[in-house]
């Protein structure tokens, strides 16, 4: 079969032949119909990701949209190593296939499907948002974060508030006031001490990096010894860093609570079973994502492009 390979850690994969996979027992086979290129498949494939195997050759992608032998329609995960799901075939778990709504399109489901989990368990499980209150997401104009936007919004935030550089991303209507942080410093950092001054009850940061702690030092300069309000911030990505400096003095101004969301700190079941929500709701126009298909065969060019708000879905 044609698949994308990576041959070498960090390298773009190149579009070339590699062994057909075999079903083995509980498994099934799938003729792969969409892939989403995720920047988890990208981390994974450089070797830089905490669950990363390093195993070369290797077919990049962790789930997919299919059809299986009896032609139905399925969204597939979990598939064994070294394929993967940017291939032409691929195998899966049964119990990790699910029927897809036939609202929803190949390449919408094969986007949204990684992308909203974490923006739902970020949310949903890991923050426990309750209706009423106030969701400042940054990283908010990537696809990610416009989708906790979205998924904010549904659970019933009061007020909502984006936070990214790429502000022209955000959808109408999907926040109440943004926070443009291509700004210098200083402005970045006052925007963030008056959203905190009026009150922040969750972040979720797919950034860390220098604008966590721009947050942090708005957030515990407005401490009130009079009024504590509680803080959870959930961290999903590190696009503008993996590392923070945490003074002492900030964790005792804040009353917060730091957690992260992905695979290790989210159960297995929660993960696979928040999918058939967001399938749902993206299939009844609830949520929305942009999604940009490109031929499999072009897989090395789109490697190295940076996602501006749309999601790469590759298409054998």
């Amino acid at each position: 079969m044609q698949a994308a390979v990576v041959n070498v850690l960090g390298a773009a994969p190149r579009y070339q032949s590699f062994p057909d996979p075999v079903a083995g027992e509980g498994e099934v086979e799938v003729s792969v119909r969409a892939a989403g290129l995720h920047p988890i498949v990208k981390a994974l494939a450089s070797g830089s990701h905490y669950s990363a195997t390093n195993e070369v050759p290797a077919v990049p992608g962790i789930d997919g949209v299919g059809t299986l032998e009896n032609g139905s329609r399925v969204y597939f995960a979990f598939v064994r190593k070294p394929w993967g799901t940017m291939a032409e075939r691929a195998v899966a778990p049964g119990k990790m296939c699910l029927p897809l709504p036939d609202g929803l399109g190949d390449a919408e489901a094969a986007a949204i499907a990684n992308p909203g989990m974490s923006a739902w368990l970020s949310l949903k499980e890991r923050a426990a948002l309750t209706a009423g209150e106030t969701v400042l997401v940054l990283g908010a104009t990537g696809v990610a974060g416009q989708l906790a936007l979205q998924v904010a919004r549904y659970l019933g935030a009061k007020r909502v508030i984006a936070a990214g550089r790429n502000v022209e991303a955000i959808g109408a209507g999907d926040a109440d006031a943004v926070i443009t942080l291509s700004e210098p410093e200083d402005a970045v950092r006052d925007a963030f001490a008056a959203e905190s001054a009026a009150g922040v009850d969750v972040v979720i940061d797919y950034l860390w990096g220098r604008p966590t702690e721009l947050l942090l030092e708005a957030l515990a300069k407005g401490f009130r010894a009079s009024s504590t309000r509680p803080t959870r911030l959930v961290e999903v990505g590190e696009s503008a860093g993996k590392n923070i400096m945490l003074p002492g003095a900030t964790l005792r101004s804040i009353d917060l609570k730091l957690m992260g969301s992905g695979f290790g700190s989210v159960p297995l079941d929660w993960v696979f079973g928040a999918i058939p929500t967001l399938f749902s709701l993206a299939a009844q126009g609830a949520l929305k994502i942009a999604v940009e298909p490109v031929p499999l065969a072009d897989v090395g060019a789109a490697w190295s492009r940076v996602e501006k708000g749309r999601r790469i879905v590759l298409i054998p």
